[in-house]
């Protein structure tokens, strides 16, 4: 694991051009949500610059450029594991390639859908910083893909509670989605069968086996985290001048 890794943390919608409907649809699982996207609360707010940060913005047009600000740090992540040894030599199977080819594409259909979707509201494109990340070593790129996976995973769950329109929560709802399931295959392979764990999920413990049905502690609910606990991980990964802040939602 790299000492930058992220896991170290506490805790018009029209399809857009050079995605084939087909597979847009295919990947973001979004098909009923894309005729209602809506951006309500739209300012100029995106593309203001605070202590050097740039700020995602504020109302629904904020959260979806703090969604888009994450796709793109991890489709960025996925671009970048083909240019390494693990990818290219030896280290990587025929099977493990194909799982990662797929990730690519599922994360680079969600940052063309955001950048379409918010058009002229979007923030810049980032430039990442993947300066500490081996991309020759198989436990590495894993546990690095882990790491992103889990914390976009926990930066859905923790922006919900700032969308207004219910398009855009359920379009938010589907993506997440996705994740979680980029999520747990990594997790799996990385080790059989490791799908979930208490790290992101407040997992339930029966009282006992004579206990009555839902008597035990946890909730079985995914954990969730706050944008600004988010962007504090994900600006360790990201150059100057690309970090981000989210200020309307603490």
């Amino acid at each position: 694991m790299m000492t930058n890794s992220p896991s170290q943390t506490p805790e018009s919608a029209a399809t857009p051009a050079g995605v084939p409907r087909r597979d847009f649809l295919r990947y973001t699982g979004a098909s009923l949500a894309l005729g209602g996207l809506l951006l309500t609360g739209c300012d100029d707010d995106s593309d203001n610059v605070n202590d050097n940060l740039l700020d995602v913005g504020s109302g629904d047009t904020g959260i979806l450029n703090y969604a888009y600000a994450l796709e793109q740090l991890e489709a960025a992540f996925y671009a970048q594991i083909k240019n390494g040894d693990y990818y290219k030599g030896l280290g990587a199977n025929s099977a493990e390639k194909q799982i990662l080819d797929d990730l690519a594409l599922h994360e680079r259909a969600h940052v063309d859908f955001f950048r379409g979707a918010l058009n002229t509201n979007a923030i810049k494109a980032l430039e990442p910083e993947f300066g500490a990340i081996n991309f020759n070593d198989r436990n590495s790129v894993l546990t690095n893909a882990q790491a992103f996976e889990d914390l976009g995973v926990a930066a859905y769950n923790g922006a919900g509670r700032f969308i207004t329109s219910a398009a855009n929560l359920v379009l938010a709802g589907k993506i997440v989605s996705v994740e979680a399931r980029h999520a747990a295959l990594i997790r799996d392979l990385r080790q059989y069968n490791s799908f979930v764990a208490g790290d992101v999920v407040d997992l339930f413990t029966p009282t006992s086996e004579t206990s009555a049905p839902g008597a035990g502690t946890g909730t079985g609910k995914e954990k969730s985290l706050r944008p600004q606990q988010v962007l504090s991980v994900a600006n360790q990964f990201l150059k100057a001048g690309s970090k981000l802040s989210a200020n309307s939602f603490s």
